[in-house]
């Protein structure tokens, strides 16, 4: 099964120049916790409720602070016909619980998670792929 069968199709995003509020609204909102960030269509970086509260509350930088200051610029993508197992075998190597999907030009479209993968493939490679990021 390939990536793209069970992916969320075109998430919403930020843009760099979007402040913590925006993007903390949008979390509220979605009820989700990460947003990814992009810049003329281009997949730039991520931005985590824990990167709100470490690297903007914590350092005392206000609510109109661009997601820019505080987003990882270092997103891990996975390609649209890679297969789910490919993408399960990277969520354990990068210790994370969802991959952004890019297309040929890094452009955003589409993110897998975990819960995906749980919900379209055997419930034997989430496990062991859910213990294997809970160990380290």
């Amino acid at each position: 099964m390939l990536v793209s069968e069970i992916m969320t199709a075109n998430p919403d995003a930020a843009t760099a120049q979007d402040t913590v509020r925006k993007v903390a609204a949008m979390m509220d909102e979605g009820d989700y916790g990460v947003v990814p960030v992009v810049e003329d269509g281009r997949f730039i970086g991520v931005v985590t409720d824990r990167d709100i509260a470490v690297r903007a509350v914590a350092q005392g930088l206000g609510p109109d602070t661009p997601v820019s200051e505080v987003m990882s610029d270092d997103p891990v993508c996975i390609d649209p016909d890679a297969e789910v197992e490919e993408a399960a075998e990277l969520m354990v190597e990068e210790q994370i619980r969802r991959l952004f999907v890019t297309d040929d030009d890094d452009r955003l479209i589409g993110v897998v998670s975990l819960g995906d993968i749980a919900l379209e493939d055997d419930d034997e490679l989430v496990g062991d792929t859910l213990e294997d990021i809970s160990e380290d």
